[in-house]
């Protein structure tokens, strides 16, 4: 991701960084996910590096499948500071487990649909034609 000027972005510019819409980034902020985003003279706000810093960290967890209430559990703890490391890294390792369990569940989806493969592959071998020897030509 760019360098963010020293201003921030505009909920709009924020929805193109992310990848986010700015409907998403609101309701991102209404549930504690990312929050109060610092906001200009004239109340529209401003995704300031370390907003955006921490939706990056949001955007991880949320795409490894992180349930949205340890997100917002997490993020709370996080404002926190170091009382609540052990915590944070209870969620994470909980995480980690669920991560480490669907990485089997897909090696097991791969094994399987590879197999279907070669049985596909075997069953088509054993019905094409054989190879046309040079000169074995259908006559009309």
């Amino acid at each position: 991701m760019a360098v963010v000027e020293t201003d921030g972005l505009s909920i709009a510019e924020a929805a193109v960084y992310t990848g986010l819409t700015a409907d998403t980034l609101r309701y991102y902020e209404r549930i504690g996910l990312v929050g109060p985003v610092p906001r200009d003279g004239d109340g529209r706000r401003r995704y300031d590096r370390d907003t955006l810093h921490w939706l990056e960290t949001v955007l991880v967890l949320r795409d490894t499948g992180m349930p949205v209430r340890d997100m917002v559990r997490y993020t709370r703890l996080a404002r926190q500071g170091d009382a609540t490391a052990d915590e944070r890294r209870r969620i994470m390792a909980e995480h980690l487990e669920r991560l480490r369990a669907q990485e089997e569940n897909v090696a097991r989806a791969r094994r399987f649909v590879q197999t279907k493969i070669d049985v596909y592959d075997g069953v088509l071998k054993s019905c094409a034609p054989p190879p046309d020897e040079p000169g074995d030509r259908a006559r009309p």
